[in-house]
């Protein structure tokens, strides 16, 4: 585990729980399911393709930015564990150039759309019934600091969809908490992953300097992270692991931020 404490974990805390992780197979993903795996849960990652060295619990592949991906994942999911007690949502991500808003087109924003918000809205649909009726589940949205610090220049409809995502996690957990199921929601900054790792990589090479350089440029862009560094998705996956736990049992509706402190207002 990078930069992060020796947490002390309890083998048997997710005894007995089925976990579902969208996007499991990289970054906070991965560490999410690792963690949960870790805590005695039998988990399930989809994601569009595996990682390498995937070793924890089931991996169903899928593109959940599509009904016929969602229902496939939902189908797996019946046949392997018969039902579900926790579904965490991370999947999500950006693929729009930059340009600002007049570059985006009505299929980037269908797409963005699709993968950071729909994927969830569907898969909620079909599994969150069951939990009902058993009176009992948890449901964990991971949305992003940038819901309320988009970057306007390419990042826009990433940020929207998000921010729709947060206000749905809201509604959401209105409706269910008095059936029993919990949901909240975890707004992530800047995460040290492998991909923001190769990010850093990048700019140094078109920049002609070197990483510490580059990686001080994108805090710089983020308008500063006051404890230094961005998190590490064991971080985030600890985090999580609190907010499923019963733990949490009380902890309902509300969005919790890690970030380092970039969000600069209360």
């Amino acid at each position: 585990m990078r930069h992060a404490s020796a947490f002390s974990i309890d083998r048997q805390e997710f005894s007995g729980r089925r976990v579902l992780v969208t996007g499991g197979t990289k970054g906070a993903g991965a560490a999410i399911v690792r963690r949960l795996s870790a805590g005695g849960a039998t988990v399930a990652a989809t994601a569009r393709s595996p990682s390498e060295g995937q070793r924890d619990g089931l991996f169903i592949r899928a593109d959940l930015s599509t009904p016929e991906g969602v229902a496939y994942v939902v189908e797996r999911l019946r046949q392997e564990f018969g039902g579900l007690d926790i579904l965490i949502h991370n999947l999500g991500g950006s693929s729009t150039p930059g340009g600002g808003f007049a570059a985006i087109t009505d299929a980037l924003w269908q797409q963005e759309l699709n993968l950071n918000l729909m994927a969830a809205v569907r898969l909620d649909r079909a599994l969150l019934p069951e939990m009902i009726e058993r009176r009992s589940g948890v449901v964990i949205h991971i949305s992003s600091i940038q819901r309320r610090l988009p970057l306007h220049e390419s990042t826009i409809a990433y940020a929207a969809a998000k921010a729709a995502l947060t206000t749905y996690s809201k509604v959401l957990s209105k409706e269910l908490g008095p059936k029993g199921v919990r949901v909240t929601s975890v707004a992530p900054g800047w995460i040290m992953t492998e991909a923001a790792e190769a990010m850093v990589q990048r700019i140094a090479e078109h920049g002609g300097i070197d990483e510490a350089a580059a990686h001080q440029s994108i805090m710089d862009a983020l308008g500063g992270i006051p404890i230094g560094r961005p998190a590490y998705p064991e971080e985030v996956a600890e985090l999580v692991a609190f907010l499923a736990s019963d733990r949490a049992a009380s902890i309902h509706g509300a969005e919790y931020t890690i970030d380092g402190g970039t969000v600069p207002v209360v």
